[in-house]
């Protein structure tokens, strides 16, 4: 009997840890490019303002700012950039390489063509066609470029 209350005591914990909410998203309206110490914000609104690309993940089209585009506008130069990391609202990051942050199709999108972006995609995401979901980050509020 006490083994019984011991699984329906530990199932409790692990449900409850499942389903809370996550306090440290960190809310934005801006995306940030830095160096990790300076940097440049950039609404939605500066995004639109730029060179535009629609481009296709998953099956689904997005709409946004090549991301080589958006480091030479924040004043980085693409072949001193050594990487690039992408951090999201609640803390998950992915390292973008030079063959990565250098192409024509990888995105920072922010919408869909005639519509905003999903509500769990955030105000902004990565989107790099024909590459694994887990680096088309949801939500970034920061890229952090390290020079070589």
């Amino acid at each position: 009997m006490k083994r019984k209350w011991i699984i329906v005591g530990l199932s409790i914990i692990v449900l409850s840890a499942c389903t809370a909410e996550n306090h440290d998203v960190k809310k934005t309206e801006t995306l940030r490019v830095s160096d990790g110490v300076d940097g440049i914000d950039y609404s939605v609104s500066d995004l639109q303002n730029m060179d535009q690309k629609e481009v296709e993940f998953a099956g689904e089209p997005y709409l946004g700012v090549v991301l080589a585009d958006l480091l030479v506008s924040a004043g980085h130069q693409l072949n001193s950039i050594k990487s690039v990391k992408a951090v999201a609202a609640d803390g998950y990051s992915v390292y973008y390489g030079f063959a990565q942050y250098s192409r024509e199709d990888v995105l920072v999108a922010y919408a869909k063509p005639g519509g905003t972006l999903a509500e769990d995609d955030g105000l902004f995401r990565m989107v790099l066609p024909g590459e694994e979901g887990k680096l088309n980050l949801r939500m970034p509020v920061e890229l952090v470029v390290e020079n070589e």
